[in-house]
């Protein structure tokens, strides 16, 4: 049971599908509400769509239903504005494979486990089930947690289109981080549901962070549509996806796959100035304004804005992501 076939997936879609899903990919597990828009690029479409709005439903679906793109379909300009404003460059698939081939040879002690490197920037998937080295099996490697920094739209981590030129790639050439756990899965899982099971450590153990709301939404997006992908290829079109299990998989996106700042480790915009009026003892008073000491002195362990949390799966507990930095 696949969504939607289209690299720019429509939330319109998605919200007649199921408004539940939708919604969880809308929330921010560090605040409670929804995500925000983090950026000035949605100004001109009038109240609700400013830099600290929150990206709700009603906003991005319907006669709004076009708001929210990938970065390769947008235009020039909007993608040359992203990259003085946020240095927004988007990293080519045959890049992302091969700094994740890095991560495997390493992992695996070999190279050429999942695909093999051509001179054009393509690559040639490996045909035969991927075998293990001693010591480690394929729940190991599926349990082992993955992180994309700055994920923008998550090319890294899930590969349903080159994100540089919105060229999509079929499920056997895919090459992001939690394809392969998924690839694994499917070789090795036993029956539906052992299918479902593994396929919900997998998306436990996959991280990722981006500033600004729309490419976080775009991620988010692209991990359940590839769960579905995957879902399909193993058991076919008419296997249903029970419901439950749909949302479940959005929920455990909209905790991994998360907004934040990355130099400050905090929501974007979220740190404040803080106005202190004192009195004297002759009885005047006098304002003082206060910085964010983290911002003023680089500690990110300083800020007075709200940190971003994620979930530790394993220990079923919520930290913030500054702590886990050593």
């Amino acid at each position: 049971m696949s969504l939607f076939s289209a690299i720019d997936i429509s939330e319109t879609d998605l919200l007649r599908f199921d408004r539940e899903a939708l919604e969880l990919l809308l929330r921010d597990r560090s605040t409670g509400r929804n995500i925000i828009w983090a950026t000035g690029d949605y100004a001109e479409l009038g109240p609700g769509y400013g830099f600290q709005d929150q990206i709700t439903v009603e906003k991005i679906t319907g006669e709004r239903g076009m708001v929210i793109r990938p970065r390769a379909l947008k235009s020039r300009e909007a993608q040359r504005a992203r990259v003085r404003e946020r240095a927004e460059v988007f990293t080519p698939a045959w890049v992302c494979n091969a700094q994740n081939n890095l991560i495997d040879s390493a992992w695996f002690g070999r190279e050429g486990v999942f695909n093999t490197e051509n001179p054009d920037h393509a690559w040639t998937p490996n045909p035969d089930k991927i075998t293990f080295p001693e010591g480690k099996t394929w729940r190991d490697y599926v349990r082992d947690t993955r992180l994309e920094i700055t994920c923008g739209e998550a090319p890294y981590l899930v590969s349903r289109y080159d994100a540089s030129t919105a060229e999509p790639i079929p499920v056997s050439m895919r090459i992001g981080l939690l394809d392969r756990k998924l690839r694994v899965i499917g070789e090795n899982a036993d029956g539906h549901d052992e299918w479902l099971e593994w396929a919900k450590t997998a998306f436990q153990s996959t991280y990722g962070y981006e500033w600004q709301g729309d490419s976080l939404l775009l991620a988010r997006e692209a991990l359940l549509q590839t769960f579905c992908e995957y879902h399909e290829e193993k058991f076919g079109p008419d296997m249903p996806i029970p419901i439950e299990r749909l949302r479940e998989i959005a929920e455990i996106i909209s905790w991994n796959i998360w907004q934040m700042d990355g130099l400050r480790c905090v929501v974007p915009g979220s740190c404040l100035e803080v106005r202190l009026v004192e009195e004297d003892l002759f009885g005047n008073w006098t304002e003082k304004v206060e910085q964010c000491r983290g911002c003023v002195s680089g500690d990110m362990r300083q800020h007075n804005g709200v940190y971003a949390v994620v979930r530790d799966w394993e220990k079923r507990q919520t930290v913030r992501f500054v702590d886990l930095i050593k």
